[in-house]
């Protein structure tokens, strides 16, 4: 289910020593906004498996990415792994 995805995503990010804020009341927003202790912000959709980005998320990833910010779509408890492990080296 998404919410244990995301779940553990807020407990990895707790365990690095970050945030993981929930945003709300923006259609189509990320899920999460990730603050690390170095100052980086990640904007980070979850997902399962078979799931897709509404028109209102994929507008969003692509404001991101025209404003150059750092955002991810995460899908399963290995991806969140991965990308912990490229984006803390």
């Amino acid at each position: 289910m998404e919410k244990h995805i995301e779940a553990y995503l807020v407990k990895r990010v707790k365990a690095l020593g970050g945030i993981a804020y929930k945003w709300r009341g923006h259609g189509g927003a990320a899920d999460r906004i990730i603050v690390l202790p170095d100052g980086t912000v990640w904007f980070v959709e979850v997902k399962t498996i078979g799931g897709r980005l509404s028109a209102l998320q994929k507008v969003f990833a692509a404001d991101m990415a025209r404003l150059k910010q750092k955002y991810t779509v995460l899908w399963t408890k290995e991806e969140i792994e991965k990308w912990l492990t490229t984006i803390t080296k």
